[in-house]
């Protein structure tokens, strides 16, 4: 089973182009797929021939490619794929992953613990009252006479077994919480565009304008400034919330990928409990605290200047804008 497992695990760290496992740095694309910076950069290179190095003397310019596993379109600025963000948590994974499998397999052999109550006796079963493993002994004789047992390696393999299954549902929130914090990302950037624009415009039409629309200007510049703040404020809090989560997960499946790899039975069950609270308790978080559709619109800081003179003191944005 632990085999399957490596297996399954190999397979999500082979990168689509080369075939191999991703090679160090791992770049993420927008599509939330991930490459070899490499083999980005190859594909870039294929798709972009007139495209600068970072070393040419020249200003490089901006390019384009599709993502070899959705066929999105990746847009990449003046950096190439040297301005994509690195997957550090794919990279911890493939060094974990890389560990384990050069580990000899007598270090990973179980070593039995004994019982303090009997020292001769080795800890074989698990009282599933107490939540604890324990010898045949303490059943027959001691504390755990009247308690209901398993045997030891089936409690195991089973509490693993749901462990694995935690792990794999933290990392495929964080997958989803990732996204999500892309896509908040693209929010506050199009607020900011919008906002830009909107002044753009509102400044072109005051530029025709003397005196009291001068004045009246810089009241509706405040007016979009405030807003833009507040709804670009308001979507970084939730992006920090986000942010903090992911990190708390991540490092939360790093602690639970550690404790998988814990060989003696006895110990990892001791240790499982609180762990397993934390996965269940952080699965529970709710993370549905999004901007609504069209939060990001700035359209409504619309004017209309085919007013006459007398009512230039009374210009305010198209509320049906």
């Amino acid at each position: 089973a632990e085999a399957r497992s490596m297996e399954s695990l190999e397979k999500q760290l082979i990168c689509p182009i080369c075939l191999e496992m991703f090679t160090k740095p791992v770049v993420i694309l927008p599509c939330q797929h991930n490459l070899c910076r490499k083999c980005a950069n190859d594909v870039f290179q294929a798709s972009n021939p007139l495209w600068q190095s970072r070393g040419s003397s020249a200003v490089p310019s901006g390019g384009r490619f599709r993502c070899p596993s959705c066929r999105h379109e990746v847009v990449l600025d003046r950096h190439g794929v040297y301005g994509l963000q690195r997957n550090l948590l794919v990279e911890n994974i493939i060094d974990i992953y890389k560990q384990e499998s050069a580990r000899p397999l007598h270090a990973k052999a179980e070593q039995h613990l004994m019982c303090e109550e009997h020292e001769d006796e080795r800890i074989n079963i698990y009282c599933l009252r107490c939540e604890a493993p324990t010898c045949s002994l303490c059943k027959v004789f001691g504390a755990h006479k009247d308690c209901e047992v398993a045997p030891l390696p089936a409690v195991y393999q089973r509490q693993k077994s749901e462990l694995s299954d935690g792990i794999a549902m933290l990392v495929a929130g964080n997958d989803r919480i990732q996204a999500i914090i892309t896509q908040m990302e693209e929010i506050c950037h199009t607020i900011e565009e919008n906002g830009r624009r909107q002044k753009q415009h509102l400044g072109l039409r005051f530029d025709s304008l003397y005196g009291i629309l001068e004045e009246r200007k810089k009241e509706l510049l405040q007016s979009i400034a405030r807003e833009q703040e507040e709804k670009v404020q308001h979507v970084r809090g939730l992006i920090r919330q986000y942010g903090d989560h992911l990190e708390a997960s991540s490092k939360l499946v790093e602690s639970a990928i550690q404790a998988m790899e814990e060989p003696q039975m006895a110990v990892y069950l001791q240790l499982l409990g609180d762990l397993a609270r934390r996965i269940t308790d952080m699965s529970k978080v709710s993370m549905s605290s999004r901007p609504e559709p069209g939060y990001e619109n700035m359209d409504h800081f619309s004017i209309n200047v085919d007013y006459v003179a007398e009512m230039l003191r009374t210009i305010e944005f198209q509320t049906g804008a």
